[in-house]
């Protein structure tokens, strides 16, 4: 959630920022719930130091009939005003979670994923003296794909991964681990994007891949609900990225301004249902119910907040151009950052066999918009307590992570031309 201080002081800001990001919200309502909510805790605040005075004297000697009445008062009023602010709270609170995050100064105008801005193409179109093929018929003449039998076991949508493509998945992830964990190779990624910020590595992370409702809230990203699987008769939910799960672990927590910045690499199995997915985006595994992610999350202070957003966008840059790939990137516009982001970034790489640029990274600048509900906070130096910031980002989607190796890497006979920044991961080999 925002401040409820710029609420109150700024109304028309947070009102006009609701509506650019496609949100109606009645912020005039809402300050006077919140009017409502003070007044009632200061009545029930009021009763209840009457309530211990009364009670004291209770205690001090044989109380009279007066005093025995007035507690009977007290606590019938106490439990009226109680049950009231309860109320008003819970319609208060309600009504708070839905205002989005204030977009950062530098995010454009736009009505839909449409009006998302280039800033950067990287790069060249792979030439080929043929045509090219998608991922999904390669992998399928060398046997890297069954998703018939998995159609079998588990529904559409999922698929058996097998063979070179395993190993070509793992070597994936053992280069990022390898590349986010070495501080000098952050000190090369921070000084070709021009930034001064901590050079403290990533720590890996194999989290969870279940998560509470209060906490999925909390996260603001349980929602779309039918975007999510539900655990039957439990309070949990399947993860849909590994963030979910890495933003909520120091809920409830105090970091020393030393600590921070905090960065986790999660690696994680998601979860999604992709409703309304059809078409093209159905073969193969470009849209999958379950999908595997290397996901980056930091907590930092509010003054180092933007610097990390801008470090993880160079971090998705720097491994995308590892794999030699021809990328683009796009910064979202307020209809499409999202709700709880203030900032948000996406890449694209080009894909041969579709003849389009499709999305591989997202970077998301979450501000103190997360922290505040989970109560994640930092004592700075000077004893201050400060929310923490937090931004979290794509390493990589793996599965399309393969898609663009594949179909950026192939010959005419099916053969897949392997990056030179995995062959150390392959054995030392060029070609699967």
């Amino acid at each position: 959630m925002i401040d409820i201080r710029l609420v109150r002081e700024q109304p028309d800001l947070v009102a006009q920022n609701a509506r650019n990001k496609g949100y109606d919200i009645d912020v005039n309502k809402l300050v006077a719930l919140d009017d409502e909510r003070r007044t009632l805790q200061q009545q029930v605040d009021e009763l209840r130091e009457r309530r211990n005075q009364n009670a004291a004297k209770m205690k001090s000697g044989q109380p009279d009939q007066a005093l025995i009445d007035e507690g009977k008062q007290i606590k019938g009023e106490l439990a009226e005003l109680e049950g009231k602010l309860a109320g008003v709270d819970e319609e208060f609170i309600e009504l708070f979670k839905k205002v989005p995050n204030i977009a950062a100064d530098d995010v454009s105008l736009g009505a839909s994923e449409d009006e998302n801005v280039v800033t950067k193409t990287v790069g060249d179109k792979p030439s080929f003296d043929f045509t090219p093929r998608n991922h999904y018929e390669i992998a399928e003449q060398r046997d890297w794909i069954d998703k018939e039998r998995a159609a079998k076991v588990a529904g559409s949508r999922f698929a058996y991964i097998k063979g070179d493509l395993v190993k070509l998945q793992l070597a994936i992830v053992n280069f990022v681990i390898d590349t986010l964990t070495d501080e000098e190779k952050l000190k090369e990624i921070a000084a070709g994007a021009g930034l001064e910020v901590s050079l403290r590595p990533f720590t890996p992370i194999l989290p969870p891949l279940m998560i509470r409702t209060d906490l999925y809230d909390a996260m603001d990203r349980l929602e779309p609900r039918d975007d999510r699987y539900k655990i039957e008769d439990e309070d949990l939910w399947l993860q849909g990225s590994a963030e979910h799960v890495l933003g909520s672990m120091h809920a409830d927590e105090i970091f020393n301004e030393s600590q921070l910045p905090l960065r986790y690499l999660g690696y994680a199995t998601s979860f999604r249902r992709e409703a309304g997915t059809y078409g093209k985006d159905m073969e193969g595994i470009l849209r999958m119910h379950q999908f595997d992610k290397l996901e980056m999350e930091s907590f930092t202070t509010g003054a180092d907040g933007m610097k990390e957003h801008l470090l993880f966008v160079a971090i998705q840059e720097y491994l995308l151009g590892a794999l030699g790939l021809h990328y683009q990137v796009l910064q979202k516009c307020t209809a499409d950052i999202g709700k709880p982001n203030a900032r948000g970034v996406d890449m694209e790489a080009w894909l041969p066999g579709q003849d389009k640029f499709r999305e591989t990274h997202t970077a998301d600048y979450m501000t103190d918009y997360q922290s505040r509900r989970l109560k994640t906070r930092v004592r700075r130096a000077n004893g201050d307590l400060e929310l923490v910031y937090t931004n979290d980002a794509t390493a990589f989607a793996l599965g399309r992570a393969m898609i663009a190796v594949i179909e950026n890497g192939q010959d005419a006979e099916g053969n897949v031309r392997i990056p030179e920044a995995l062959r150390p991961y392959l054995g030392g080999r060029e070609v699967l």
